[in-house]
């Protein structure tokens, strides 16, 4: 996400930075930069005039004059002010209610709703260790209410039935009931959708909100659809009470104009934004870290807490332990490493909160992709138990059989027992090992030529 602004944004900055006196002029041009960056990121007009008038009443005011190093400030102004934009802090759902805290959820066809449903209940489960029921109101689409149940059963919260020949108010009140009787925290309700915004699709809505009255409204909104998201938001705020917004898809969007957006239009917060398709990439909306993603900061805080909340700390107390004992770090823990990134959201889930890494050149971001680990992961396990424990014991023949096996070629086997050897340097210069640390020193393990080095050229 913010790929494309990120660049744009990376490159006109620091053609300021470097500057000595900010004057009018040199700021005229830089904002006229940022201008053409968020238009092109597809952020909504008005959006983009306030913020450019925000940004130049500070520029040329007293705040950067007076300073040492105006081209750090101006920086420091633009970051403000997008995080102003977003919202300033993450609101947190308000689940303060009499048991069930009743969410209810809103959004158009194809926006992911329903999978929103489950990864809210998801989050709320395993982060906020609320006992979650889940229901679907929608009896347009049988399938909807098949997907629910699914996704109910593989994250095992409740799932409270219902059927195409009912009334949405009936089943929302039945499983209000339901969940009061067996006690659940939270009660999420999933509603139809409709291909756009129509009468009758409001009229509806609007109906069961008043018969359940939910303590949270969140409009489901697909970040790729850009200005239009924020749109149909301000739509959706005109006849519903919204509370706020779940920002979905937005890993597919280079652009990333949706989450500048919507706040701005609707003035109701994004609290949550989907990053993948797995059933924990959820995250909660901080405007202050997506500012620094956006300025090719990173977000060191949302990787750390996701280290914290993903990592198997037993495995990195083993291999922490091993190390230490001196037995060095083989292949197999290699492939371990590796299926903690992937349970990480990937390497380019990774890059993106990494600081500096928003910087780097599309060519290298594209040779940064997960199908390498794949591939490396592929090699791994074409090789035997005593050959991830010794790599010393691969000669030429057993590279020619692994390669067979995992589909590759000799030069990427010999790729990865470099890359497992600057690895394996790395562990020895750390005193415990693990994951954490390597996420922390992971710049040190760049072979050289930085990223680019990691990763084949095709």
């Amino acid at each position: 996400m913010f790929e494309n602004l990120t660049e744009r944004l990376g490159q006109t900055l620091k053609n300021i930075s470097g500057k000595g006196r900010l004057t009018e002029d040199n700021i005229k041009d830089t904002l006229r930069e940022v201008r053409m960056a968020l238009l092109e990121a597809d952020v909504a007009l008005p959006v983009v005039r306030d913020f450019i008038n925000q940004v130049k009443n500070r520029a040329v005011g007293t705040e950067v004059s007076k300073s040492l190093n105006p081209g750090q400030v101006f920086i420091k102004i633009v970051q403000s002010e997008l995080v102003a934009v977003m919202g300033q802090a993450n609101e947190k759902l308000n689940l303060a209610a009499q048991p069930p805290a009743v969410i209810l959820m809103a959004g158009l066809q194809g926006a992911g709703k329903t999978t929103s449903v489950g990864k809210l209940a998801s989050f709320l489960k395993q982060r906020e260790k609320k006992k979650v029921l889940v229901v679907s109101a929608d009896v347009y689409r049988p399938a909807a209410i098949k997907q629910l149940e699914t996704l109910a059963t593989d994250l095992e919260v409740g799932f409270f039935p219902s059927a195409i020949n009912q009334k949405p108010i009936d089943i929302a009140l039945a499983a209000i009931e339901h969940a009061r009787k067996q006690f659940y925290d939270v009660l999420i309700v999933d509603t139809a959708g409709r291909l756009h915004i129509d009468n009758d699709m409001m009229a509806e809505i609007q109906a069961l909100h008043k018969a359940i009255k939910p303590i949270e409204t969140l409009f489901v909104v697909d970040a790729m659809t850009g200005q239009d998201a924020a749109n149909t938001a301000k739509a959706f705020n005109d006849a519903l009470p919204l509370t706020g917004v779940i920002l979905t898809k937005a890993d597919g969007d280079a652009r990333g104009g949706a989450a500048l957006s919507v706040r701005h239009i609707t003035g109701k917060p994004i609290k949550f934004i989907g990053m993948g398709e797995k059933l924990d990439a959820l995250e909660a909306f901080h405007p202050d870290r997506i500012a620094s993603r956006i300025l090719g900061m990173g977000d060191v805080l949302s990787l750390i807490e996701e280290v914290e909340r993903k990592v198997d700390k037993e495995k990195a107390q083993k291999l922490a332990q091993k190390v230490q004992k001196g037995k060095g770090f083989d292949l197999q823990d290699f492939k371990e490493q590796l299926e903690q990134m992937r349970d990480m959201g990937g390497m380019m889930s990774l890059m993106d909160k990494m600081p500096g890494m928003g910087n780097m050149s599309a060519q290298v971001k594209e040779k940064a992709n997960d199908k390498s680990f794949n591939q490396m992961e592929s090699i791994i396990n074409s090789m035997t138990p005593n050959e991830r424990a010794k790599p010393d014991l691969i000669n030429g023949s057993r590279k020619r059989r692994i390669a067979a096996g995992s589909g590759t070629q000799i030069q990427d086997i010999n790729r990865l027992l470099k890359q497992f050897t600057q690895m394996q340097k790395m562990m020895k210069k750390m005193t415990g090992g693990g994951m954490g640390k390597m996420m922390r020193n992971m710049k040190s393990m760049m072979p050289p030529g930085g990223m680019g080095g990691m990763f084949p050229k095709r």
